[in-house]
C-alpha cells in the first residue's frame, strides 16, 4: 500500500497542474484493489479545505469529490465510515467537514458529547457548546 498526500489528491481531481497531474494520474489510476492507495485522516480534513477554500468548490462539489475518494475500490480512506457519516451531515446542513469530521470521530470512540466554544458547530455539526 502506499500513501497519498493531501496534494497528489489535490492534483489528481483537479487536473491543474500539466506535470503534477500527470504523475498523480498515473499514479493513482495503476492502484488496485490489491495492492491501493491510502489516504489518511488528515488528508481527507485538508482536501476538504483545500478544494472549498483554495479552488472555491461549492459544498455539493467537495462533497461529491470526498465521496469517489470513499467509493473507491482502488483507495483505503482512513476512518471511512466516520468520513462517510461526516459527509451525511455536511451534505445535509451548513456545517464545515471539518466540524462533522470531528464530531463523528468523537461519537465513534464512545463520547457522549463533542464539547465546543465554536456556536457554529454546536448549531450545525451537533456539538454541545461548553459554557
Amino acid at each position: 500500500m502506499i500513501g497519498l498526500d493531501t496534494n497528489v489528491l489535490v492534483r489528481y481531481i483537479m487536473q491543474d497542474d500539466p506535470r503534477q497531474s500527470l504523475l498523480a494520474s498515473r499514479l493513482i489510476e495503476s492502484m488496485t484493489g490489491e495492492s491501493p492507495g491510502f489516504v489518511s485522516l488528515v488528508s481527507v480534513i485538508e482536501l476538504g479545505w483545500v478544494l472549498s477554500s483554495s479552488y472555491g468548490l461549492t459544498r455539493e462539489q467537495t462533497a461529491s469529490a470526498l465521496e469517489l475518494l470513499l467509493r473507491s475500490k482502488e483507495l483505503v480512506v482512513d476512518r471511512a465510515e466516520q468520513v462517510a457519516a461526516a459527509l451525511r451531515v455536511f451534505r445535509s446542513g451548513r456545517a464545515d467537514f471539518a466540524d462533522c469530521l470531528i464530531e463523528r470521530i468523537c461519537h465513534g470512540a464512545g463520547c457522549s458529547a463533542t464539547m465546543s466554544f465554536d456556536a457554529g458547530a454546536v448549531k450545525t455539526a451537533g456539538m454541545t457548546l461548553l459554557k
